[in-house]
């Protein structure tokens, strides 16, 4: 599921921001609002992506957000040529308002 940016300024609670570490310097946004994942996207559709934490962490600057949080997930096993694990590996950590911008 997605939701546009400009949606996001309508919306009066924000229950997480997720900033999902993609590669080395590439992250991208989602929301969760009321319990559901949402991909945020530009106008034309196209995913939000950063090469830093602070600038997606800006757009929320003065918005009602419960959570902000950054998410990785390792593809190492894959490419030791482990088998995938049933849990996963995802790791979610919180981010405080770093306010250096």
């Amino acid at each position: 599921m997605t939701i546009k940016l400009t949606e996001l300024t309508k919306t009066k609670h924000i229950e997480k921001v997720i900033i999902q570490s993609l590669d080395l310097s590439v992250f991208q946004l989602y929301v969760t609002i009321n319990h559901q994942e949402h991909l945020v996207v530009d106008e034309s559709g196209r995913a939000i992506r950063a090469p830093n934490i602070l600038s997606l962490q800006k757009l929320f600057d003065g918005s009602k957000v419960g959570q902000m949080r950054l998410r990785h997930e390792s593809a190492y096993d894959e490419m030791i040529g482990q088998p995938a694990k049933p849990g996963g590996n995802r790791l979610e950590v919180p981010l405080g308002n770093n306010r250096l911008y």
